[in-house]
């Protein structure tokens, strides 16, 4: 039972003509000169430009050689093909000659070869598509026993056209066969994907220079590190637009994958956010328009053209069609309808809650303090305004509001809290120990720095049990403050090991430093300069925070997180710093331990959670599916089987009715176990406190 106390809502030397041998094309007749792209004297000035803020800049001191080179290549590969689906070993073997030649290229030489690898690259999905047309004249037979293998991303490339069109069956298949399980006509379902290849055949021919640059330039700067990046002088207004919050969508941030667009975090305060259906992780396939507008299939498109067309006027409906993050290979997609609005810092802002544990005839109050992002309205600061909008404004305010109504023990909740501003980050940290550093920031120049409690006269605003609540997606400032905790042993850390991103970032306008060409900028360069430590000297970045008590998470480790990218620098240590930490908890943190294991195992909620990522674990190791239509029908209703009886054991054992249907279920009655575990996590606290105070009792805590 819960008490909300709120609730806010080429030119291409030599590739036709020259004297280079070019790998066998299948149709070299689809290379006209009106396609050829060509990098113009903007971009040599901006690869040159980018070079020197690396070397001088960057936190690695990087060295742009022979060696970066080398790696630059592979990743510029693996963002055109990750998946090995379109180009050929001939094509790689072809691309060899530019291994050692790149790093000389962003400094000072032509960057036609770039050019000419795209072009080789564009040439062979104009092949492919063509040939998925092709392949939709007849209607596949779906009751042949065959299984396509949809990840390829670590098997060898395709010595032939003749290899590649046999995957390109399957893929057709499998594409096809989604869509017939969606009770779609062979008609129906042969025009929407002719209409899909032809487009991905459109967005081919759209790719214009500057997209091919900064294609390249991310490869170089993500060779670097995940977090360096470039953006293009369209880009780098995008960003503007999303930094002002000025423009009304549905608060999602999307980036490409593939063919499709993969929502990768939903920013706090959105409509996205406030829904709670769309997830990370989840892959757009179709956007309508209003409660019953056509759906538009949008695999294929891209990311702008995606988009433009989900944004539009405030409080107007977009629906989604969406294959779930969670979905088996090949299930069915899910529509969602958000209704558009501007994305507002105040809507941002931290809630508040109660949550109550009846026990032995007395209802313990546990303090919930969601904290979706570490938020600061500089505008409102610079202009004078004390009564600023800010996180650990909002917190404090929050704490008295419950401290008020009466609370035995804080969560403080940072799941799904992707950082922000770090001045919020110590000075929240401030509010729960008296004084003392907080985070060490170290340069590239090897210079540390220490950031403190920048209240440190002020008193603590609470000293009751305390939890902080994260998952793999507690990033940055998040983990800045979840360390901060644990280091001055002032609470437990619960849930699941962070993000792990300790770097800093610099944003590097390029117009500042070169004269525009008319309205043709530059773009902009993030660059790496720093990172963070922990005032015991060990960096989050790589291994992020652990937490004193582990709670299952359906957040695959393995996929999300820093130690996921293989740039990402490495986890290191500084020395440790003067401060005066509480007394230690260990003792304390074995018992709660001991209880939280003891209680999951009569939990139905806890139960039910671990069956479910049980489930999702399975379907996510496969890298192959059926192409038979009755296999993939009887998987589908195997899950939904397992499903519909995973959520009755649960309903069961809590003395519920059970269900006829998953179409049954209220998804705001589901519980919300990882929140439910770290509250009896702070109740166990709170009765420790209490039996510890008290003169002659035994400190012991029955589980319950």
């Amino acid at each position: 039972m819960r008490k909300s106390l709120s609730r806010r809502p080429l030119r291409i030397v030599g590739l036709l003509f020259g004297a280079l041998a070019l790998p066998a094309l299948a149709t070299t007749d689809s290379i006209v000169a009106d396609d050829l792209l060509e990098p113009d004297q903007r971009h040599e000035n901006i690869g040159e430009l980018v070079t020197q803020f690396i070397q001088k800049s960057h936190y690695n001191h990087i060295s742009v050689n022979d060696d970066l080179s080398s790696q630059v290549l592979d990743r510029y590969i693996e963002s055109l093909d990750g998946n090995r689906m379109y180009m050929l070993a001939s094509d790689l073997e072809y691309f060899e000659r530019h291994r050692y030649l790149l790093d000389d290229m962003v400094k000072s030489q032509p960057l036609d070869p770039v050019y000419e690898m795209f072009q080789i690259y564009r040439t062979r999905v104009r092949e492919r598509y063509e040939f998925a047309i092709e392949v939709l004249d007849t209607e596949p037979d779906f009751t042949i026993d065959e299984e396509y293998q949809f990840d390829r991303s670590e098997q060898p490339w395709a010595t032939s056209s003749d290899e590649l069109d046999a995957i390109w069956r399957q893929r057709v298949k499998n594409d096809a066969l989604r869509h017939v399980l969606n009770e779609e006509t062979w008609e129906e379902t042969r025009e929407i994907l002719t209409n899909r290849y032809r487009r991905l055949l459109r967005r081919m021919d759209q790719v214009n220079s500057d997209d091919v640059f900064e294609g390249f330039m991310n490869a170089f700067a993500h060779t670097l590190d995940p977090h360096s990046s470039y953006l293009s002088p369209r880009n780098s207004e995008e960003y503007r637009i999303q930094m002002s919050l000025s423009y009304f969508g549905i608060g999602a941030s999307l980036q490409p994958d593939d063919d499709y667009v993969k929502v990768i975090g939903i920013i706090p305060g959105g409509p996205a956010a406030a829904d709670g259906t769309l997830r990370p992780n989840d892959l757009i396939t179709g956007v309508g328009e209003g409660d019953d507008g056509p759906m538009v299939d949008v695999v294929g498109w891209r990311l702008d053209d995606v988009v433009d067309l989900i944004r539009g006027p405030g409080d107007t409906v977009v629906r989604l069609q969406v294959i779930p993050a969670d979905a088996l290979p090949g299930s069915g997609e899910r529509e969602i309808a958000l209704t558009r609005g501007q994305v507002k810092l105040e809507e941002q802002a931290a809630q508040a809650e109660i949550v109550t544990i009846p026990n032995e005839g007395r209802e313990w109050r546990i303090g919930v303090i969601e904290v979706p992002s570490f938020y600061r309205d500089y505008r409102a600061l610079s202009s004078g305004d004390n009564d600023y909008t800010s996180t650990t404004r909002d917190v404090k305010r929050l704490i008295g509001e419950l401290e008020e109504d009466g609370i035995d023990g804080l969560i403080m909740d940072l799941r799904g809290n992707g950082g922000g501003h770090l001045t919020e980050a110590t000075a929240l940290s401030g509010l729960f120990i008296d004084n003392g550093p907080v985070v060490q920031l170290r340069n590239s120049s090897g210079r540390i720095s220490r950031l403190d409690d920048p209240d440190p006269v002020a008193r603590v605003a609470y000293d009751g049990p305390l939890a902080v609540l994260v998952d793999r997606f507690s990033a940055s400032a998040s983990e800045i403050f979840a360390a901060a905790i644990q280091d001055y042993e002032r609470g437990v850390i619960v849930g699941q090991q962070t993000f792990g991103k300790g770097t800093v970032q610099n944003l590097y306008a390029l117009d500042q430093y070169m004269q525009p060409e008319g309205d043709r900028g530059f773009g902009q360069l993030t660059l790496t300069i720093g990172k963070y430590y922990r005032v015991t000297g060990e960096s989050t970045q790589h291994r992020g925070v652990n937490p004193d008590i582990i709670l299952p998470s359906a957040i695959d480790a393995e996929q999300v997180g820093e130690s996921v990218r293989d740039s990402a620098l490495p986890w290191d240590t500084v020395q440790t710093t003067r401060f005066a930490p509480g007394d230690p908890l260990d003792n304390t943190i074995l018992s709660l331990i001991a209880n939280q294991e003891q209680r999951a195992l009569d939990d139905p909620n806890y139960q039910w959670l671990i069956g479910g990522i049980r489930d999702y674990e399975e379907a996510r190791d496969r890298d192959t599916i059926s192409l038979n239509i009755d296999a993939r029908l009887r998987e589908r209703e195997e899950d939904l089987e397992r499903r519909l009886e995973r959520e009755n054991d649960r309903r069961a054992a809590l003395g519920r009715e059970p269900l006829e249907s998953l179409e049954d279920i209220d998804d705001e009655e589901l519980p919300d176990v990882l929140l439910d575990q770290a509250a009896d996590i702070v109740r166990d606290m709170a009765e420790l406190r209490e039996v510890n105070a008290t003169p002659g009792q035994t400190a012991r805590v029955t589980p319950q």
